[in-house]
């Protein structure tokens, strides 16, 4: 059985296809329409995942989108009756309603020679993202949640996840949302592109949490792990907000309102400089979200006493709360999805319409009541995400052809190319590399699924380098001073170099590097010795690990600095972008596949 699963209409539009159950392949449309957080309909994605499938879209059986405009109606009702909203408000939901409502039209005009023979299948919002964590983690049993901005008029969906089975226990339903709050607050802070949100997490350890006391006027906390928003400091629930979800990079107009100002004082213009004001604010908002998402898990725990949770929607992309949660919970594992955001609904949609295949949803007469979702007796087993390598890959003709063709270009800027006799030299002649503080450029197999460059469109560095953060923004991040860059550490290692153990194989989690070891790697501990890092494994990626394991021989030091393959455009995707990428910035070396190009004045 082939099912395809989409996230469509919404910014990180992507594709997913699984086969009897096994995720083949999975693509964000960024990636390829190079735009980043590109929405729409993710034609480019689907044409990847079938042709990697070698199958046509006329032999799949289920399209799964994840999302179900019929969901949650009589709150839709209620909340109208009740708040009476401007009338073009009513009128923007409404066309996005039937928007949503096109999959087949779009797929009959990207796919007129294969035409669609099998079933469409919506599944909610969130219960989508939930059973994008959940069934595919390792866990038998766990809690499940899942916080984001919105989808199907919900914010957060909570539960537990057993066996085969998804128990949906709660929500809390728009107008209220972390998402919301957070990506307001990144507006107010003077970041208006959709996604900026992790510029506020980056700023937020210069700050002090001067304003927690009137952002708790702001988020509010409630019975049942439950949290508000005072509506009266936005604008989302009652005013037309301008948002561009179709052919392009997404657009959200602004979503505070004057009394946020007033509260806050002015809000910071883009061009102004930062100050500590808004540091002080970054750090609050960051507190204040925190509170809230411990006061949900917390109360899951206390409900299930289940040592694992599974993280899903938007809000899981906070890496910072994420790794706390084994230190300030009572949670013992932690499992997030690579691309825990909107992304990865495809995922969930299709995983979850495997798990029920023939099994019609159970009707749902009270949109407030627990709902249970049983995957099947038809189950064979679950797929477990360890890794992320999902995308396309370049084999080694296609990249010696580019060699070739580019040769003029490759020659003109002074650069030497030499083939790698085996992996092992590979490895260590961009071992070395890094070791002389050379800036890497890694193209290798398979794209990765989701925001973070993980090891096959990485840039890497020497996380020694006190001024390696200058040398990246110089020669080709051209980015804020304040973000920090992460380390991919040696999995067995992590103990040795951080205050606490774990798995976190998808960059998905901040911890603290142990403070006798933050000098050695000045270049990925953040300002409050805290490190964004991800583990990397021999048996998931075998050439990377390689690498790390040579630097490791060379230096001592079992991590390298890891930042994504691009210059302020989506991560590199195919061999060309990466070519691109390195001749037009002063990258020193480029490795592509078993290819080492370096440039003659490095």
């Amino acid at each position: 059985m082939i099912i395809l699963g989409l996230n469509a209409y919404h910014g990180d539009s992507s594709a997913c296809l699984v086969r009897d159950g096994v995720i083949v392949a999975a693509a964000e449309e960024e990636r390829f329409r190079r735009i980043k957080h590109w929405a729409g309909f993710p034609s480019e994605s689907i044409h990847y995942c079938l042709n990697e499938a070698r199958a046509t879209l006329a032999d799949v059986d289920i399209v799964a989108i994840n999302s179900k405009p019929s969901a949650s109606f009589l709150k839709k009702i209620e909340f109208t009756l009740r708040q009476r909203p401007d009338f073009r408000f009513v009128v923007d939901r409404l066309r996005n309603h039937a928007k949503r409502q096109s999959i087949e039209s779009e797929l009959s005009a990207a796919f007129p020679a294969a035409p669609f023979k099998g079933k469409l299948q919506r599944v909610e919002h969130h219960l989508a993202h939930i059973a994008s964590a959940f069934l595919v983690s390792p866990f038998k049993e766990a809690c499940v949640a899942s916080i984001d901005g919105f989808g199907d008029f919900s914010s957060a969906a909570w539960g537990v996840g057993r066996d085969k089975s998804i128990n949906v226990e709660g929500r809390v339903h728009f107008p209220h949302s972390l998402g919301v709050f957070y990506q307001a607050l990144t507006q107010y802070l003077g970041f208006p592109h959709y996604g900026d949100e992790y510029k506020v997490m980056g700023l937020a350890p210069y700050g002090r949490p001067e304003y927690v006391a009137a952002l708790r006027r702001v988020v509010k906390l409630r019975d049942s792990g439950r949290f508000e928003i005072d509506t009266r400091f936005f604008r989302h629930h009652r005013e037309k907000i301008d948002y561009a979800w179709e052919g392009g990079a997404p657009r959200v107009g602004t979503l505070f309102s004057q009394e946020l100002e007033a509260l806050l004082g002015p809000a910071r213009h883009t061009n102004e400089p930062l100050e500590q004001k808004h540091r002080d604010i970054a750090r609050s908002v960051q507190t204040v979200y925190e509170e809230a998402f411990f006061h949900l898990i917390n109360h899951l725990h206390d409900k299930h006493r289940l040592d694992s949770l599974t993280l899903a929607g938007g809000c899981a992309m906070n890496s910072v709360a994420n790794g706390k949660v084994v230190r300030q919970s009572p949670f013992r594992r932690l499992y997030v999805q690579s691309a825990a955001g909107d992304a990865g609904g495809a995922i969930g949609a299709a995983i979850y319409a495997w798990h029920q295949r023939e099994q019609s949803e159970a009707t749902v007469t009270n949109p407030d009541a627990p709902i249970c979702v049983l995957a099947g007796d038809a189950l064979i087993r679950r797929t477990v995400m360890d890794h992320a390598y999902l995308g396309p890959s370049a084999n080694d003709d296609e990249i010696a052809e580019l060699l070739k063709e580019r040769g003029a270009d490759i020659h003109d800027s002074g650069c030497r190319v030499t083939r790698a006799t085996d992996e092992a030299r590979l490895c260590q002649m961009t071992a070395e590399a890094i070791a002389r503080g050379e800036v890497v450029g890694w193209f290798q197999g398979r794209m990765e699924w989701g925001p973070r460059a993980l090891g096959n469109r990485s840039i890497v560095c020497d996380p020694r380098r006190a001024d390696m953060k200058d040398v990246l923004n110089l020669k080709i991040k051209r980015r804020e001073s304040f973000r920090p860059f992460a380390p991919s550490v040696l999995k067995d290692h992590v103990l040795e170099w951080f205050e606490e153990d774990g798995d976190v194989p998808f960059m998905m989690q901040v911890y603290q590097i142990r403070a006798e070891k933050r000098t050695l790697v000045p270049a990925v501990a953040h300002v409050d010795g805290s490190g964004r890092l991800q583990t990397v494994y021999r048996q998931t990626n075998r050439r990377y690990w390689g690498l790390i394991e040579a630097f490791r021989e060379i230096t001592g030091v079992p991590m390298v600095l890891n930042t994504s393959f691009n210059e302020n455009e989506p991560v590199v995707c195919k061999p060309v972008e990466a070519l691109d990428c390195f001749l037009r910035t002063k990258m020193d070396v480029l490795v592509l596949g078993d290819w080492f190009m370096h440039r003659a004045n490095s």
